[in-house]
């Protein structure tokens, strides 16, 4: 075989390969948009401070139905609990628990974990805070659209 024709059979070849070693490469590497560009800590800073002001001592709100920096509702929490029940009665935690942030963050964390577990592990920015204002399903409703508006209004800053 000659000089052409070996060079021939390596640019036949050198596709196949090229393309191999770059779908190799992606079982290794995550690509940057698998991940939301905020950690998990930004993104409950956000919601905080559209909820409370970033208060910790704030008021109760939705006519005294949601308490905490993070405005909970006990449904959530009991949703939150169902999903981690040692973050419930028999670990010695009640509902008025979500007016401390560091318990009221677990909480999130497992009703995140239980509703939107793929948006969570991607720190899903948008995802997050809809589901958090808007229910399990709140991410595909038009009313938590504005909510999310001032979430990301949070971040940018």
């Amino acid at each position: 075989m000659n000089r052409a024709e070996w060079k021939k059979r390596l640019y036949d070849y050198r596709w196949p390969l090229g393309a191999g070693l770059f779908l190799l490469a992606l079982t290794f590497v995550t690509p940057a948009e698998a991940v939301g560009p905020f950690s998990h800590d930004q993104i409950l800073d956000a919601i905080r401070m559209v909820e409370s002001g970033g208060r910790d001592d704030c008021p109760d709100g939705d006519g005294g139905k949601a308490i905490g920096p993070f405005q909970i509702h006990e449904i959530y929490w009991k949703d939150a609990v169902a999903a981690q029940p040692e973050l419930g009665l028999s670990a010695g935690f009640g509902y008025q628990d979500c007016r401390r942030r560091e318990y009221a963050i677990q909480v999130i964390e497992a009703y995140m974990t239980r509703w939107k577990p793929d948006a969570w592990r991607l720190r899903d920015a948008e995802v997050i805070a809809r589901v958090h204002n808007g229910g399990p399903r709140g991410d595909e409703k038009r009313a938590t659209d504005r909510y999310w508006e001032k979430v990301e209004a949070q971040l940018r800053r």
